[in-house]
């Protein structure tokens, strides 16, 4: 398997699919719907609803691509929403997000936060309507649940009023990673979970995938603020070195960057141990924990 192929393929099925969930941008509604399209098909990697999707693979039962694929896009609803307010004046104040100009540029600061308050309560409801696929009620319920934490204020919420709260800050380690795992690591990890729990795992099948997907996260903010540090604004389709001008609390600020490496490899290592238990059904996870380490942008 090669990892940009299955990447793309993956993602090509995810955005394939937004259509069947997301309103079209019409009728009375239509600038309101119009601004939630218009971030959520600005492109990405998709990183969030992959893992779902693969997750849900590792597991070893043959769930349908049809009852899986409302909660991938669900996810990367919420991630999108969550973007969509990150990039505002009043938060990290960005203009620019995956080489397009932010929510609120083009449609004002009101009119983004609405965009991003459609698509997390849309999330909700794509999750909760037995219309979509075929899990049973008590599926989507866990997964709500699991995916409601993750996103709320014991973990991406409260993740990011941590980071804003410690900005130009003397921050100890324990913040560091209390804000990481919960800003960015929180949906990983759910992503995770979500996949699997719609797959029938059993309870030890979910521990070694919440160590995988603690790990990923981990690793991916990580490489996030590598790559903040040092690559440029057109590789990143955003603002290059915005953490060190806002004052972020980051693993570069805080172990310069080579040591930051390090951590980042030392966390795909961990990453990939939970899924000692795993046979080949879970190769697509540990080539995703390898991209994210090696990824560019």
């Amino acid at each position: 398997m090669e990892i940009k192929s299955y990447l793309n393929e993956q993602r090509q099925l995810v955005e394939s699919s937004f259509d069947s969930y997301i309103p079209a941008a019409e009728g009375v509604f239509s600038d309101h719907l119009q601004a939630m399209r218009y971030s959520l098909f600005a492109g990405g990697k998709r990183v969030r609803p992959i893992l779902c999707l693969a997750a849900a693979r590792a597991v070893g039962n043959a769930i349908p691509d049809e009852d899986i694929l409302p909660v991938a896009c669900a996810l990367e609803c919420i991630h999108t929403y969550s973007l969509i307010h990150d990039d505002l004046p009043a938060m990290d104040d960005d203009e620019l997000r995956r080489g397009k100009p932010t929510n609120h540029v083009i449609y004002g600061e009101a009119g983004a936060i609405l965009a991003g308050d459609g698509l997390l309560t849309l999330a909700f409801d794509i999750l909760c309507n037995t219309g979509y696929g075929k899990l049973d009620t008590e599926k989507r319920l866990r997964i709500s649940h699991v995916i409601a934490r993750a996103a709320g204020s014991l973990g991406m919420v409260g993740g990011q009023a941590l980071d804003i709260a410690n900005e130009n800050t003397t921050f100890p380690f324990e913040t560091l990673q209390a804000i990481h795992r919960s800003k960015t690591g929180a949906l990983i990890t759910a992503s995770v979970l979500a996949g699997a729990i719609a797959a029938g795992a059993d309870e030890a099948q979910l521990d070694g995938l919440t160590q995988y997907g603690d790990q990923t996260g981990l690793a991916f903010q990580i490489v996030d603020d590598l790559l903040n540090a040092t690559s440029t604004t057109e590789q990143l389709g955003k603002a290059a070195g915005s953490d060190e001008e806002h004052g972020k609390a980051t693993y570069p600020a805080y172990f310069g960057l080579e040591e930051t490496r390090n951590k980042a490899k030392l966390a795909v290592e961990e990453a990939k141990k939970g899924l000692k238990s795993f046979g080949d059904d879970a190769r697509p996870l540990r080539l995703l924990a390898d991209y994210i380490y090696t990824r560019s942008h």
